[in-house]
């Protein structure tokens, strides 16, 4: 069973439910921009993401409000004072970030309320987040609004121009520790996202191999009930199989004990199998996942 929805059937508040409860985690930008006058101000948005590197582009969208179709005060200071500063949101300040999305007053400085640290930019006007953990000072090369009504976006196309990234982030090889700088999302409605320490996972990315694929893994692995849909990801990323020396050489030391247990039960023998295959993957094991498995019928 499934809920249909046809977006022209239903409220933009309904509507911007359903796109923010599906469609996360999603990364904030909160943005410092300035007025014509040159008061700050300081706002996160989560519609946002990087869509080049060369040149470095970052995107965000400062929609127009669902309820009375008014705009926020960043969409209006980018397009008379064309910079902004995209800070990075941490865990250590993600409930100041959240306060400074209070809609305070034209000309209120969202950085005294929220008890950030405003300190001056290298290459443009608005003020960078001393607390936030990279700053991207950035030119806004275009801004483009997609409708005129409430709940429309205004994407603000921003070229980066500087970056500023604390020394305590990086790793041995001077990239940011994924483990060390702690950052959160937001998802639907009140809820966040925190991706740190047991949430953060790897998987192997296929940029130089040539994975075999799901439909080259032998029916009775790829029809598994134990393996999941990710689990045949997994098996289908390799190039090459284990070889049957190699195979037998792993049944012999590996899984000796299983074949011992169910030597007369082939049916629960396969089900071993597959549930110490699963288990290997689980450890990222893939090779030794693969030597399991094939050494069924081996």
């Amino acid at each position: 069973m499934e809920m249909k929805v046809n977006p022209k059937d239903i409220s933009v508040g309904k509507l911007h439910g359903y796109l923010l409860g599906a469609v996360g985690p999603r990364p904030i930008a909160f943005a410092s921009t300035i007025d014509e006058a040159g008061n700050p101000n300081l706002s996160p948005f989560s519609f946002f993401n990087v869509f080049s590197a060369n040149p470095p582009i970052l995107i965000f969208s400062p929609a127009r409000r669902g309820r009375d179709n008014t705009t926020k005060h960043t969409f209006e200071n980018v397009k008379v004072v064309k910079e902004v500063v995209i800070n990075v949101v941490n865990y250590d300040i993600v409930e100041q970030m959240s306060l400074s999305s209070t809609e305070y007053a034209q000309g209120v400085n969202e950085f005294e309320k929220a008890g950030l640290t405003a300190i001056e930019s290298e290459t443009i006007k608005p003020f960078r987040v001393k607390e936030s953990p990279v700053q991207f000072e950035c030119v806004v090369n275009e801004v483009v609004e997609l409708g005129a009504e409430g709940g429309a976006g205004n994407l603000v196309i921003c070229e980066v121009k500087m970056i500023h990234i604390n020394d305590d982030l990086l790793d041995a090889n001077g990239a940011i520790d994924q483990q060390k700088i702690d950052l959160v999302a937001r998802m639907g409605g009140n809820w966040y996202c925190r991706a740190h320490g047991e949430a953060l996972f790897e998987v192997a990315k296929p940029l130089t191999t040539l994975g075999i694929g799901v439909d080259a893994i032998p029916s009775e692995i790829r029809n598994s009930e134990i393996l999941t849909g990710n689990n045949l990801g997994q098996l289908g990323n390799v190039e090459t199989l284990p070889n049957e020396t190699d195979v037998n050489e792993f049944k012999l030391t590996e899984l000796a004990d299983i074949f011992i247990e169910f030597e007369n039960d082939a049916a629960q023998l396969e089900v071993a199998l597959h549930q110490k295959a699963k288990a290997y993957l689980a450890s990222n094991q893939v090779v030794e996942a693969w030597k399991t498995l094939l050494s069924f019928n081996d």
